[in-house]
């Protein structure tokens, strides 16, 4: 009778997502995606703080990028046995000593050592945060844990960096960082008292790189979220002189406001669709994208237009991360924990080099370049995504 009650008592909860948890990978993700966009928000304060140009402090969102893409690979395969709670409160503890070193600093050398340990930090939040969402939430609702915990980022994008910037003008810059250190810190009591402790990978059950990459489709994931990322970096970085070169510089923080909502929005319709029709998503986010990439090619100078497709765009990019990520994740199977630092390798690859080309472009060719460049990729990107239907994104039943 007994275990008939405990069956009884427990059958409702097992497809439930453990929220608290979740709560703190979203919050986790938050941290991370503002303390790397937070300086782009507060940069003519923080460089006459630090005493150099705009585009010199600039440079600590490169170097946070840089860090990111150059520890993830070697910190995930020396930590790859590691219980993943204590592997996430280490990542949390280097954003509070990060940050709470960025606020402290008036010296850019010192700033600079600072992000870097703040990009490495990153590194392996990224490398873990999709396989740990998984790894504590039901079977049927596996994708929509992962949607909820990477719901951090368009919030973060959306919401954080316009609040870090006020706050930045009210109370000073180093303010706001240190704010991001105490949150830090208060999301590492959370962690400790509501996320399950679950368990890392054995080292001799951790494919060597060339064999994961032989993984059926696990090349294609890569380099279609690689171009994918590569693409919005380019837009995103440079949408301002976009914008000013068909006479809309004005527009741009409405356009900029309307592109977070619609990711919020997009992470929201990603976690509610995406455990039934994961490549219908897929392929619906690479194309939004495209069609907004041709219509601001071809039409950037009608501000309704402008808005259209920047929304498209939002709803195209809000979920990609659960959407690539996922992908990952089922094509490697019990690999996942050693693959997830490939992806965020290729993810940061795609920002720093979206930054270096999209400047190259703005200055040999100007803006109406940046636009086509953006379109060609992400056409290509529908191009393969739709064609790789049998391992890197199948269709239901594919894959074996």
């Amino acid at each position: 009778m007994t275990k008939v009650q405990d069956a009884v008592r427990q059958a409702p909860t097992r497809d439930r997502l453990p929220v608290a948890a979740l709560v703190a990978l979203f919050t986790a993700g938050f941290i991370t995606t503002l303390t790397e966009a937070l300086p782009a928000g507060v940069l003519p304060e923080m460089s006459r703080a630090l005493g150099v140009s705009e585009s010199v402090a600039g440079q600590t969102v490169t170097i946070y990028a840089v860090a990111t893409m150059l520890t993830a690979i070697p910190v995930a395969v020396a930590t790859t046995n590691w219980p993943r709670r204590h592997l996430l409160v280490v990542a949390l503890v280097g954003f509070l000593v990060a940050n709470l070193g960025t606020a402290v600093s008036v010296n850019y050398t010192i700033t600079m050592v600072a992000r870097f340990v703040a990009g490495a930090a990153s590194g392996v939040t990224w490398s873990i945060l999709g396989g740990y969402a998984q790894r504590i939430a039901p079977d049927a609702l596996k994708g929509r844990a992962m949607a909820f915990a990477f719901a951090g980022t368009p919030v973060a994008l959306a919401l954080g960096v316009p609040i870090g910037a006020f706050l930045g003008q009210i109370v000073g810059w180093q303010v706001t960082f240190a704010l991001m250190s105490v949150l830090s810190a208060l999301l590492i009591v959370w962690a400790l008292w509501k996320l399950p402790n679950v368990p890392g990978q054995k080292a001799a059950e951790r494919l060597p790189l060339p064999h994961l990459l032989r993984i059926g489709g696990l090349r294609t994931i890569l380099v279609v979220t690689g171009v994918y990322v590569l693409a919005h970096t380019i837009l995103y970085t440079y949408i301002a002189p976009v914008l000013a070169g068909v006479g809309l510089a004005d527009q741009v923080q409405w356009i900029l406001l309307a592109f977070g909502i619609a990711s919020i929005l997009s992470i929201w319709l990603t976690g509610v669709f995406v455990d039934r029709h994961h490549r219908r998503l897929v392929i619906l986010s690479t194309v939004f994208f495209a069609a907004a990439a041709v219509a601001l090619t071809l039409w950037s100078g009608n501000v309704v237009v402008d808005y259209v497709a920047v929304t498209a765009w939002g709803l195209a990019f809000g979920g990609a991360a659960t959407l690539f990520q996922g992908a990952l994740m089922a094509a490697s199977r019990e690999h996942a924990d050693a693959a997830q630092p490939l992806m965020v390798t290729m993810w940061n690859g795609g920002i720093g080099l979206g930054g270096l080309v999209g400047g190259i472009l703005l200055a040999g060719l100007g803006s109406a370049s940046l636009m086509v460049a953006v379109a060609v990729l992400v056409v290509l990107t529908v191009i393969v995504v739709v064609s790789a239907r049998t391992h890197a994104f199948p269709a239901p039943h594919a894959r074996s």
